[in-house]
């Protein structure tokens, strides 16, 4: 029976294939994994540049592209007979000599460029990789055949244009190298692309290559499974080697922070660890986000990645308010009454007085008493107050609480709260039932076992209180994924700050989207500092993507009429390229832009996406067009702090505007088009 391996590649070429052309490649691979006698057998193929190299033919002129070895098949793609004739010449494979993962080369583009670095070698005395031997490049696992290119190269930007034609384990680093790195930078470059820890390679087997290479290749050990993997969304089944690392590392002795810019993946990761832990069966995990919608769109997945029912029981998904309002529900025995908006407004409206307005009291009752649980005026007077530029003397801090507790004792009155009261009265009331018990002296107390936490940066101090008296102190307690620069809402704090000193990892590359829209939207996001989940901050740089694509489009149009006519327009042509509608998203920063962008495309005939700019955070798709990126409407001006009120609350509510853009702007996966009317929003990048 062959053992069969399943490239990433083969399920996305496979899903471009017309629906006949798909049915029967699926047919024809079952018909091979059970080595029946219809199956297709292997042919050779004529001047591959790999012997190991054979095509299966799938369906009516199409055909498999296979690396075979013994009964090791390795199913790289599915293409019309030519072009896997083409793909199989032109590809060889191999393993890493350092790390023990499979590689894929295209060797005829790597010898059409030789003499094109010939010619600048002439040119130029200068050798990019002079400083290191051939020994050590080897030893860093860099292939033989391709140090005659290497010794030819004269600048970075030499090795910048073969990196597509580069596997990830020979371009990290020699990257690392070209930058000015020294062998142990380019050692921790190259460890990146391994998943697993081993001791020796061997470079002929390429089945335990492929077992080292999940994001490469995964095995159909059954029909089942072989069905899984071609029909689940492949984050699903292949993880890149960080990804990997983190999601299945199988014990950790203190909390876990995995950080990392749009498309690194670290959605994937939590749900991978919150499935890996709930298969181990070690207690109850919570898998927990900031929003009800996120919360839903986690459950869905977390669903495709479990097909265990019993598994899957043992993984609650959820966001932190229902949480609080369950805990606290249960303790009184009646569901908590909470306020609304408008009378939260009428409250603070009633408390404010003199120079402290609306807005600065909620938000000092926000950040610095709800944030610090804060429980009298004493703690308050002596408190820090991180964030708030506004000085206030004692006297002054007596008129603000004073303020802030007329509005709690009117909430009291009535019996209602603030979510983030009642996430404040959770924690307490967790505390309580523990007594000071940090550990596993009372594990039963604790409602969970494993708390794993995604969009991080958006919960409250408040929130993190809650959780962390959720889940008792222990091996692989909380595994938190987050993105300071990707914060939606206005909640600033260091975890250690609040119980929970995390160990921190960090994801570099974006998978998910091409170089040039992640360029594009570092440079709109600022690429400046964010503060949040770890101390100090955290800066934006050095975070790379590993395809290419067009660049964003922006378009400037005169009206706004003209602009929605451009919108449909671009969507229609979208939709005519074959690109499926639930792939498509449409977003704006108000409601107004939003309904009538929605009534637009509806009466155009198409039905797609269409939400405001905080309805996109955690989702994917091909193609988003963000309209109405305007000055007047991005930033919004009723979302602005004024500057004679707060300038530090100003600058934070600008830079939330600037990365509720960035989150929006980076969910596209292949094409990014931006649009406004009048004078552009300040925040694009000119």
């Amino acid at each position: 029976m062959p053992r069969l391996a399943i490239a990433p590649e083969f399920t996305r070429d496979l899903g471009a294939l017309a629906r006949p052309v798909r049915r029967d490649v699926v047919v024809a691979v079952r018909r091979f994994l059970r080595n029946s006698p219809s199956a297709p057998h292997p042919e050779r193929v004529r001047n591959s540049r790999d012997h190991r190299v054979a095509t299966l033919r799938l369906a009516d002129r199409h055909r498999g592209v296979v690396v075979r070895q013994n009964d090791v098949y390795w199913l790289l793609t599915v293409l019309p007979d030519a072009e896997a004739w083409s793909y199989a010449q032109r590809h060889r494979f191999g393993v890493n000599t350092a790390i023990g993962v499979v590689e894929c080369w295209d060797a005829e583009a790597l010898e059409r460029i030789e003499p094109a670095l010939y010619r600048a070698a002439e040119s130029s005395d200068r050798r990019l990789f002079d400083g290191f031997c051939d020994t050590e490049l080897l030893h860093l696992g860099i292939d033989a055949r391709l140090l005659p290119l290497l010794r030819m190269m004269t600048s970075e930007s030499h090795l910048t244009a073969v990196e597509p034609l580069l596997p990830e384990s020979q371009y990290a680093p020699l990257a690392a190298l070209a930058r000015g790195g020294s062998l142990a930078a380019a050692w921790r470059d190259l460890d990146a692309c391994r998943a697993f820890p081993l001791d020796e390679v061997d470079p002929e087997d390429l089945a335990e290559a492929l077992r080292r290479s999940p994001g490469q290749a995964a095995f159909a050990e059954g029909q089942h499974e072989l069905d899984r993997i071609l029909t689940t969304p492949h984050w699903c089944t292949f993880l890149h080697p960080p990804q990997h690392t983190y999601a299945n590392w199988p014990h950790y002795d203190s909390p876990v922070l995995v950080t990392g810019g749009a498309g690194t993946g670290k959605t994937i990761v939590a749900l991978h660890r919150a499935a890996g832990l709930a298969r181990a069966a070690g207690g109850p995990v919570l898998l927990v986000t900031f929003s009800q919608g996120l919360a839903t769109e986690l459950s869905a997945r977390l669903d495709m990645i479990v097909n265990d029912e019993v598994v899957r029981k043992r993984v609650e998904v959820g966001n932190v308010d229902r949480i609080a309002h369950r805990i606290v529900a249960e303790a009184e025995g009646r569901a908590p009454a909470l306020v609304g908006a408008a009378e939260l407004a009428e409250l603070w409206q009633e408390a404010a007085i003199g120079r402290f307005g609306t807005a600065f009291l909620l938000r000092e009752w926000e950040q610095v008493i709800l944030a610090q649980n804060l429980r009298t005026f004493d703690e308050y007077r002596d408190a820090a107050r991180p964030g708030r530029s506004v000085e206030l003397d004692a006297d002054a801090r007596l008129v603000v609480w004073e303020a802030v507790q007329h509005v709690v004792g009117r909430l009291r009155e009535t019996g209602r709260r603030t979510l983030l009261q009642l996430a404040s009265e959770a924690a307490d009331l967790l505390g309580r039932s523990v007594g000071d018990l940090l550990g596993e002296e009372a594990p039963g107390s604790r409602p969970y076992r494993h708390i794993v936490v995604d969009e991080a940066q958006d919960l409250h101090p408040a929130q993190w209180r809650l959780l962390r008296a959720a889940v008792p102190v222990a091996a692989n307690d909380l595994f938190v994924v987050g993105d300071p620069h990707q914060r939606m809402f206005d909640t600033r704090v260091a975890l250690a700050d609040v119980g929970i000193p995390a160990r921190r990892f960090h994801l570099r590359i974006s998978y998910r989207l091409p170089q040039e829209i992640l360029t594009w939207g570092v440079r709109l996001r600022g690429g400046g500092p964010a503060d949040g989940l770890v101390p100090g901050n955290a800066e934006m740089y050095g975070y790379r993507a590993v395809g290419h694509g067009p660049r964003p489009m922006v378009r400037e149009y005169v009206t706004p009429e003209a602009e929605l006519a451009g919108l449909v327009s671009h969507v229609s042509e979208w939709v005519e390229d074959g690109v499926p509608t639930a792939e498509i998203a449409v977003t704006a920063r108000t409601a107004d832009l939003v309904k009538t962008a929605r009534t637009a495309l509806r009466e155009a005939g198409i039905m797609v996406k269409v939400t405001p700019l905080h309805g996109m955070k955690g989702l994917e798709f091909r193609r988003v067009a963000v309209i109405g990126v305007a000055d007047g409407i991005v930033p919004a001006p009723d979302a602005l702090t004024p500057a004679t009120e707060d300038p530090t609350a100003r600058a934070h509510d600008l830079q939330r505007e600037r990365g509720l853009l960035y989150v929006a702007c980076t969910r596209a996966g292949e094409l990014l088009y931006v649009s406004y009317s009048g004078r552009a929003s300040p925040f694009l990048p000119s």
